[in-house]
């Protein structure tokens, strides 16, 4: 398991994970934390494009494929790769995002928003943190959707020492 802080934005699909998450990673690079986000999918993706050498060499059957540039890499893993091992390959961060595994052992921000007419996808009290615009009869802090500032305020303080 990572030793680097976990934090996962949990909703139900549609509730604007993304959107969420998009806000909370330039909060927090603002306030100079490094951020690594790692994203769940549930469908079958690809990155590569085809005609690609990348893509030519996964085709062909290579079980990991690099590409590299003097700005960035990307490593695609041609086989089933477990969140464990892909944690442990992150190095350098301050804190790690996920959007989805509502299931993993780390603390869940649930997001819900009233317009869609769903409910947090976990109780409130088995949550970090919930971000709504509908109010919540918790002890479980809670953020609006412009709260976004609170929210990292909530995550920083608890990547402090305990005094």
């Amino acid at each position: 398991m990572s030793d680097i802080p976990i934090y996962s934005i949990v909703a139900f699909s549609g509730t604007g994970k993304t959107t969420l998450l998009e806000k909370l990673v330039a909060e927090l690079k603002d306030r100079g934390l490094r951020v690594a986000v790692i994203k769940h999918d549930a469908h079958d993706f690809d990155i590569d494009h085809e005609g690609k050498d990348s893509w030519r060499f996964s085709r062909a059957g290579a079980d990991v494929t690099v590409i590299v540039s003097d700005n960035k890499a990307a490593v695609m893993e041609n086989r089933r790769v477990s969140l464990e091992a892909l944690l442990s390959k992150i190095t350098d961060v301050d804190v790690i995002l996920t959007e989805g595994f509502k299931h993993g052992v780390w603390p869940k921000i649930a997001l819900r928003r009233g317009d869609t007419g769903k409910p947090l996808p976990l109780p409130a009290g088995e949550c970090f943190a919930v971000v709504t615009d509908v109010p919540e009869d918790t002890d479980t802090p809670c953020c609006g959707l412009d709260g976004i500032s609170g929210l990292a305020d909530l995550i920083i303080a608890s990547l402090l020492p305990q005094a």
